[in-house]
């Protein structure tokens, strides 16, 4: 008795596995908080990578290109939401910076497939890898606007509309 209710806990678990990711999926779309929206991803975005790794153990590498480029849309629906909400990352970088961990675990995930899937398969899953990092990217630089070792586009006392410095040539 207590094997069949095992059995049948397990069958269940993994019928749920796929109906969580739809659930999932449901209520990130929903979500209209962007740091919500970030946070929620984490869960979503795992979820997807475990879809990805079991299309690619089963060689459907369509379906890993489809897991990711959803999962790539989902990033970028989380990062404009979090912008459009929550300008100023460094003041409240909450959802920024589980985003930006989690899209570098995405781009992790994405070169980790492409190096194993065949290679008329490669292309789309490297605009999914640019993509990613161009948006983790803007993340760090959202996060850290200020970075040492950059010039500031502006020198410091020098009044908005006043013209840079000329440089004067020297009369022989």
């Amino acid at each position: 008795m207590t094997a069949l209710l095992a059995a049948v806990l397990l069958c269940a678990g993994v019928g749920l596995a796929a109906d969580d990711l739809g659930v999932l999926q449901q209520r990130f779309d929903a979500e209209h908080d962007g740091v919500r929206k970030a946070k929620m991803l984490q869960r979503l975005g795992n979820a997807q990578f475990e879809q990805e790794r079991e299309a690619a153990k089963a060689n459907d590498y369509l379906a890993v290109g489809l897991v990711m480029e959803k999962y790539r849309d989902n990033v970028r629906a989380a990062v404009e939401a979090l912008k459009k909400q929550h300008p100023d990352a460094e003041k409240h970088s909450s959802g920024y910076r589980q985003l930006e961990i989690h899209v570098a675990t995405g781009i992790r995930e994405v070169q980790d497939v492409i190096l194993a899937m065949p290679e008329q398969y490669r292309p789309p899953m490297e605009l999914v890898r640019n993509d990613l990092r161009a948006m983790d990217v803007e993340l760090l630089k959202l996060l850290f606007p200020r970075r040492p070792g950059e010039q500031p586009s502006a020198p410091t006392g020098a009044s908005p509309g006043a013209k840079p410095p000329q440089a004067t040539e020297k009369q022989p």
